[in-house]
């Protein structure tokens, strides 16, 4: 068994809240660290104390801005740099994921470029949570954690004990997850299929299968702009659902999101704190539900070489 004086965790300026619960619950507290800000923006990450022989989690979520990942790149360089055993990147909400394939001509791999930056800033491990496509772990030449939120949402939705659930995929990329779900809480299965003109707005959707005198479930990895389950809660309320509850790993929230949850007929729309929710928002149809526990105890598995496969409910 490893000592834990081994072990040290730090963490980027935008995901303290979040690792200072992983910390917590690990039972160590984050190491020190700073961040030195130029007058033209630039800016510097360094340690404030040895890393050299220890393991390192470095924990950042890289939503935007860009300033995320590039913070997380430097720490990971520095830590390389300052000797440290092995240096591994806890990423809970891995940007750029979206970007996972060219979709149409001319266009980056930005998911593939985030994997080649990480290895050549010294990465020797990824750490991660429900992204965009499960391929994307194939992008990279070292071993990823791929953890999934059902360790906290199965959990939550057994306990509010609702009967006549109806799970629903967003869209038809997400019928795997929600198929998965639906075969493990013995419901049955719809599917949103939708067309889009251009990216973050639907222009038509069609709800498959029957939500009449069902609670429904949608499952999705993000949520972004919010249309889609806006669109999708209205139209299940219309074709006689009892209640709508969305379920979504990353709360992005971009635009207008918030106002267009409140307005909508979604009942609750239930997330992770992968990434923080804006405090000048209404926030009253959000659940948040922590994922630190979850990493703690992987991070605690990972260092002492034990399986992890426990952790995947579905």
């Amino acid at each position: 068994m490893h000592s834990k004086h081994n072990i040290k965790f730090f963490t980027g300026r935008s995901s303290r809240y979040l690792s200072e619960r992983i910390a917590d619950s690990f039972g160590i507290p984050l190491g020190k660290s700073n961040v030195t800000v130029f007058s033209d923006g630039e800016f510097q990450p360094s340690f404030d104390e040895s890393v050299r022989g220890c393991t390192v989690f470095i924990i950042q979520s890289t939503f935007p801005p860009v300033d995320n990942l590039f913070e997380l790149l430097l720490m990971v360089d520095a830590a390389h740099r300052a000797s440290a055993y092995k240096v591994v990147a806890v990423m809970p909400y891995f940007g750029w994921a979206r970007q996972d394939r060219k979709d149409k001509p001319r266009v980056a791999i930005g998911a593939k470029m985030v994997a080649n930056m990480l290895r050549a800033a010294g990465v020797d491990r990824i750490m991660t949570m429900d992204l965009h496509a499960d391929q994307i772990q194939g992008f990279f030449d070292v071993p990823v954690d791929h953890l999934y939120a059902s360790s906290v949402f199965v959990p939550y939705l057994k306990s509010l004990q609702i009967d006549n659930i109806a799970i629903a995929s967003p869209d038809m990329g997400g019928a795997k997850r929600a198929n998965a779900y639906a075969r493990f809480m013995n419901a049955s299965l719809v599917l949103c299929y939708k067309n889009r003109e251009k990216a973050n707005q639907v222009d038509e959707m069609t709800i498959i299968g029957d939500v009449r005198g069902k609670n429904v479930v949608i499952l999705d990895d993000m949520v972004d702009t919010a249309g889609t389950l806006a669109k999708a809660s209205g139209l299940m309320k219309d074709q006689g659902a009892l209640s709508v509850r969305a379920f979504a790993t990353h709360p992005v929230m971009s635009g207008k999101s918030y106002e267009l949850i409140r307005d909508s007929q979604i009942d609750q729309l239930v997330v992770t704190d992968t990434i923080p929710l804006r405090s000048d928002r209404d926030t009253s149809k959000i659940k948040v539900l922590s994922v630190a526990e979850l990493f703690a105890d992987v991070i605690e598995k990972v260092y002492n070489y034990k399986s992890i496969s426990e952790k995947f409910i579905i």
